[in-house]
């Protein structure tokens, strides 16, 4: 009985272990990323000393992402090597409480972009539509105002559900009553965790209802031109800017998704591996995705892989 314990315990270090390495290197790729999206446009902003609104919204982005990966490797580096932390108060609280503030922003600022473009690229004549494209530069400022009241309700929430949860582990003392110690820490948290639900699934069906109506919009102008023989540039920035958001809301949704499955109380270290894996890709396939669809990102970055081959292969 003893061999198969130390076999298992030893299976799921290994496995632990594993899984580490992997969200290691996708953590320190998403760094490098949104890094440099956060450099080129600080750099830029020195030069010019002016930034438009997606400059706004994709520094914004960067930085919230950045600081995201950053703080949740710090938390599973934490809790898979040196486990003895989370029971030390307020190390887990703290922690948990930073990793959802820049999770929530990076949802919340996401869904902005998206936003912002429907509304900037879209056409629709109805007056609150026109309103909002002639005043989406002045309500971008307070769009990241909400976002950030928003990302400190979930980081104290956040730290709140964490100081419960471990209070009532640390005062079991019984293993015999471990059915009552999860009925009770999901009797504590349910009410935050639907409330955390719904505002998420609010950032969601912006996501969708911003493609949606691209995606109409899009539909319409074609039909609106098909008597045009020639290729017409406006059509082709449709399709373009309409393949970002079809791939940007696939993202959203796996990342959406992996948010409800990690608020979901009883998984497995296989089922939090693959967890861990998704909400990493969103930051950093994303990031890498609107590197590629901004002309001056796009012409920065292989400028500088240029520059680093070029120094590599001198030496």
């Amino acid at each position: 009985m003893k061999i198969c314990n130390s076999s298992y315990e030893f299976n799921v270090t290994s496995y632990r272990n594993t899984a580490m390495v992997i969200t290691t290197l996708q953590a320190f790729a998403g760094l490098w990323i949104n890094a440099f999206i956060v450099s080129v446009l600080c750099i830029a902003w020195v030069k010019k000393r002016s930034f438009s609104s997606v400059e706004k919204i994709l520094l914004f982005l960067g930085c919230s992402r950045f600081w995201y990966l950053c703080f949740a490797w710090v938390y599973n580096f934490t809790t898979t090597i040196y486990s003895w932390c989370i029971f030390v108060h307020p190390i887990p609280q703290i922690l948990a409480a930073i990793q959802n503030f820049f999770d929530s922003s990076n949802l919340w600022v996401s869904a902005c972009l998206c936003g912002f473009y429907c509304i900037k690229i879209a056409n629709f004549r109805h007056i609150f539509f026109n309103y909002l494209k002639a005043k989406i530069d002045k309500i971008v400022p307070w769009l990241f105002l909400g976002s950030v009241f928003l990302s400190l309700f979930f980081g104290i929430a956040a730290y709140d559900m964490t100081d419960k949860v471990l209070y009532n582990i640390n005062n079991s003392t019984n293993l015999g009553n471990m059915w009552k110690l999860n009925f009770e820490i999901d009797e504590n948290i349910f009410p935050m965790l639907v409330t955390f639900g719904f505002i998420f699934s609010c950032a969601f069906l912006v996501v969708i209802s911003s493609a949606l109506l691209l995606l109409f919009s899009l539909w319409r102008h074609k039909n609106n031109m098909q008597t045009n023989a020639g290729k017409n540039l406006s059509v082709d920035a449709h399709i373009k800017a309409m393949k970002n958001i079809m791939f940007f809301l696939f993202l959203y949704s796996i990342n959406f998704t992996c948010l409800v499955l990690n608020m979901m109380a009883k998984k497995d270290d296989r089922v939090t591996f693959f967890i861990l894996v998704f909400q990493y890709v969103f930051p950093i396939v994303h990031s890498l995705n609107l590197i590629l669809s901004n002309p001056k990102l796009e012409k920065t970055l292989l400028k500088t892989l240029s520059c680093v081959k070029y120094k590599v292969c001198r030496r």
